[in-house]
């Protein structure tokens, strides 16, 4: 039997689209770590009552982009170097799950690396935009996950990359090899089509560990950390 095409529309409660609002700002930059969220302000801007402002507050909260400090209120998270160490850990723990669901589903995947390979290609033919590679870069691995079909995946994948976009802001990164991150990417794709699970492991290991590097190598260099 056909697939429908006409399947029941996802609705979103308020609080859902609010959370979702804010930490795309968070994650573009528009509330930097460390600055306090006002409710009264975010309230007016997003044209909301507050009631579901402080559940999506809530939500945003439990899913650590904002701390409550007592008596002060609500800012965006700031993190360390354990912290960002972690967020990667944790990116290749669902982003591994994700491409085993793809490989598991159709051995030779063969559509969504095709789609993979092609955002590759988009990354390759940007040339020296670094900002723009780097969105590139998020859309390889926001799509993996979405071409998994998992919607938990999917939802804990969301934050991860918010709090990943906060890490690219907030500290200063040192030049990525286009060239790398193009073969990195390309080996998690190829390996996905291959359905060669001991190389996706290893694919997505040295490209998170390459990005964890190109985070923090130039702050201990530079004596703002200590990796020791």
């Amino acid at each position: 039997m056909a697939t429908s095409s006409l399947e029941p529309l996802k609705q979103e409660s308020t609080p859902a689209i609010i959370a979702r609002k804010i930490r795309t700002a968070i994650g573009n930059g528009e509330f930097g770590p460390g600055a306090q969220l006002g409710e009264a302000d975010l309230a007016g801007r997003l044209g909301v009552s507050r009631g579901p402002l402080r559940e999506a507050m809530q939500r945003l909260t439990q899913e650590g982009l904002l701390v409550s400090i007592r008596n002060r209120g609500l800012f965006v998270a700031q993190f360390s170097q354990a912290d960002i160490t972690d967020i990667y850990l944790t990116r290749t723990a669902v982003e591994r799950g994700a491409a085993l669901k793809i490989i598991e589903v159709d051995h030779t995947n063969k559509p969504a690396g095709a789609e993979l390979l092609g955002i590759v290609a988009q990354m390759e033919a940007l040339g020296g935009e670094p900002e723009a590679i780097s969105r590139i870069d998020i859309s390889f691995h926001e799509a993996m996950v979405r071409l998994a079909d998992s919607p938990r995946l999917t939802r804990v994948h969301a934050t991860l990359v918010t709090e990943t976009k906060m890490c690219l802001a907030a500290l200063e990164q040192a030049e990525y090899p286009l060239e790398d991150r193009v073969a990195e990417h390309r080996r998690i794709a190829q390996a996905i089509i291959d359905a060669d699970v001991p190389e996706l492991h290893k694919a997505l290991a040295d490209h998170m560990d390459s990005a964890i590097a190109q985070l923090l190598d130039p702050l201990e260099a530079a004596g703002k950390i200590d990796l020791r």
